[in-house]
């Protein structure tokens, strides 16, 4: 293989770089580097097998020729704040959707015919079924994020349909681990660096959100992009919902970074069952297809989380680099 990653220094991208790299892969790295960091590919840069191209997906045609030898697409590269979506609402359109385009197109033009996807669980929007299946009905859309990742999801299997292509798509929970620089671990740690006997939740901390740690989200990917499953699938497209069979309330979340971190503060609610306008109050997806394959995480939520904790502890420089 001969790999071409988008958003190759960010959080999940760098962690999947230095995992084919460390299995004999070959790899292009592409990043615009608005959120990614330099640090983060410090080991890969050592490796000979790796190119690291600095480039945005809206360039199509420095998107193109970056791509050109490459024989297998991981697509990782989006707008990931979610939760402020509604402040920007071109950017999911631009980060998600366009960049997707553009990254068939440059596929195309390279005769490249497989692609894994980064999506999201957030497609399923407020759903009505738990643990929610990858055929669950698909609802109302409630967030710009997660309609774009609609879009996306739509292109890729027209492409797949039309050209000929082999798609993997992967519907994230929210990763959590190592080089984790967005979501609540990050901002409830941020916060309690400022003020560690007050904590400010969003919503009322009744939230049921479920987790997966990076390590076990690149296991999964990995797993069946090598086994080759889309061929298999219906219009070549095999989609796999990605997560543990747990979840847990974002009040818990909360008291157990708090205890990491040696702390006890005041909780101090929003109010609402939603974090934010779009905010799914409760995700929870099966997944039993990835299981089916052998595939089952090695980490359980509580342990993501204070892993993600543990290492924002000792890399406290990730909060100057965002503001």
């Amino acid at each position: 293989m001969r790999a071409f990653v988008t958003g190759a220094a960010g959080f999940i991208g760098s962690n999947l770089v230095d995992r084919l790299l460390a299995e004999g892969e070959s790899v292009v790295g592409w990043d615009n580097f608005s959120t990614g960091q330099e640090r983060f590919l410090a080991k890969a840069r050592r490796q000979p097998n790796f190119t690291m191209i600095r480039g945005d997906n809206l360039d199509l045609p420095a998107l193109k020729a970056a791509m050109a030898g490459c024989d297998f697409v991981f697509h990782l590269a989006a707008s990931a704040d979610v939760r402020f979506g509604l402040d920007h609402p071109r950017r999911d359109l631009e980060q998600n959707t366009i960049a997707t385009h553009n990254v068939l197109e440059a596929m195309r033009a390279n005769r490249i015919e497989r692609i894994a996807f980064s999506s999201t669980g957030s497609i399923y929007g407020e759903s009505t079924v738990f643990p929610t299946p990858e055929d669950a009905p698909m609802p109302v859309q409630t967030s710009l994020y997660g309609a774009s990742k609609v879009a996306c999801e739509g292109l890729i299997s027209a492409y797949c349909e039309g050209y000929g292509g082999e798609a993997y798509l992967f519907r994230f929970v929210s990763i959590l681990g190592e080089r984790y620089t967005h979501g609540h671990v990050y901002d409830f740690y941020r916060q309690l660096r400022v003020q560690p006997d007050r904590l400010r939740v969003l919503g009322d901390g009744t939230q049921r959100k479920s987790y997966l740690h990076v390590h076990d989200c690149i296991d999964a990917i990995l797993r069946v992009v090598r086994a080759r499953t889309a061929p298999a699938a219906p219009h070549r497209t095999a989609i796999y919902n990605l997560g543990t069979d747990s979840w847990c309330a974002v009040s818990d979340s909360a008291r157990w970074i708090a205890a990491a971190l040696g702390l006890n503060p005041r909780l101090d609610y929003a109010g609402g069952i939603r974090g934010w306008a779009g905010d799914s109050p409760f995700i929870y997806l099966a997944t039993d297809r990835i299981r089916a394959t052998g595939w089952k995480p090695q980490l359980t939520i509580e342990q993501a989380v204070l892993r993600s904790v543990h290492w924002l502890r000792d890399n406290e420089w990730v909060f100057d680099c965002r503001t």
